[in-house]
């Protein structure tokens, strides 16, 4: 992101330098399907229009060895939709808490986390517990796969051993491993579908 806004901040900044040399070329504000863009209108009157793009996700064609897989792949896509923003927000949450409380005393730690926890709770209890078993396991996943680390040592980290064990302990009720973190290639379908989804959040 911070690639692509500097190179279009650089190709504005030369071009207004250059309208400003030239005296002929100029910068206009035009407004195309409701987005405000830039338009760079030559000496020659050609038009090249200025914007900063959305990451596009490129992949090859997807192949499947049957109907049953390309079933599966499609349902997995389904859940990834529906959990997409809250993976996305989850990441967010732990980059930002981790820098906040990597300074932090103990005391201060626990107490900032116990706040977090009260907030989370008002705003995404009711949208979580309505996610299915499958669901859920794909959110864990995508989270896991953004951190290379395991739910379990996520919790271990923020909440303590015993926390981490307890809900690793009563997750297993409902087929959660949260000692068991992501492994590419454990379930090709699912890597094929996560490789769509950018997750990353970076301070």
């Amino acid at each position: 992101m911070k690639n692509r806004v500097l190179f279009f901040a650089l190709v504005s900044l030369l071009s207004a330098q250059l309208s400003a040399q030239a005296g002929k070329e100029r910068i206009e504000t035009v407004k195309i399907d409701g987005y405000i863009l830039q338009q760079l209108i030559t000496e020659e009157g050609d038009t090249i229009l200025l914007a900063n793009l959305d990451d596009v996700s490129v992949t090859s064609p997807r192949k499947f060895a049957n109907k049953d897989e390309y079933l599966l792949y499609l349902r997995y896509r389904a859940y990834a939709n529906k959990v997409y923003p809250y993976a996305r927000e989850a990441i967010r949450i732990f980059r930002e808490t981790e820098y906040a409380t990597e300074t932090m005393k103990k005391r201060d730690h626990k107490k900032y986390i116990k706040e977090l926890q009260k907030q989370l709770k008002d705003e995404f209890e009711d949208p979580l517990k309505n996610l299915s078993k499958n669901q859920g396991r794909v959110l864990v996943k995508m989270i896991e796969r953004e951190l290379d680390t395991s739910m379990f040592e996520l919790i271990k980290g923020l909440r303590g051993g015993f926390t981490a064990t307890y809900w690793s302990t009563f997750s297993r009720f409902y087929g959660y491993r949260l000692k068991e973190a992501y492994q590419e290639g454990e379930d090709p379908i699912l890597d094929a579908v996560l490789q769509d989804f950018d997750i990353s959040s970076k301070l």
